[in-house]
């Protein structure tokens, strides 16, 4: 199958580089599907589970939210925060969920509103991609059972 040029960037560094055969992603308007030599592309990426497939392979991640550009065959996700689905620590998302709702249900005029629910948003997110990767790789194919 043909490849295309990937690469997953945020502030703070640069999570993957390499070949990919398809990238599907969150897009703001819904799931997009990318392939080899897709006609141009500029789109903003809402939090969700992005992957990468290579082989029939897939690698996954979770985003935050960005953007992506698609162009001569390259992709480049600019992602607010991103991390391998491997890497999440899910009883740390947890109480990050906690401390996110917490500080929502006080409703001091020293908590930030809007940072407090993305906060809470992306912990959720991070805790069902991590709870459904799991699921999905404790299930055995049907010609196992």
């Amino acid at each position: 199958m043909a490849v295309m040029k990937l690469e997953i960037i945020t502030a703070e560094k640069q999570l993957f580089s390499g070949e990919a055969e398809q990238v599907i992603a969150p897009g703001g308007e819904g799931e997009l599907g990318i392939l080899a030599h897709h006609a141009p592309l500029l789109t903003s990426l809402k939090a969700g589970e992005l992957r990468v497939i290579n082989d029939n392979v897939s690698e996954y991640f979770v985003i935050a939210g960005g953007f992506m550009e698609v162009l001569a065959n390259q992709v480049t996700v600019l992602a607010d925060a991103a991390e391998r689905v491997d890497e999440i620590d899910e009883e740390r998302a947890q109480a990050a969920i906690a401390r996110a709702q917490e500080r929502i249900a006080a409703q001091e005029d020293t908590v930030d509103l809007e940072r407090a629910l993305s906060s809470l948003r992306r912990a959720e997110i991070r805790v069902q991609v991590a709870k459904r990767r799991k699921s999905r790789a404790n299930q055995r194919p049907l010609s196992e059972a």
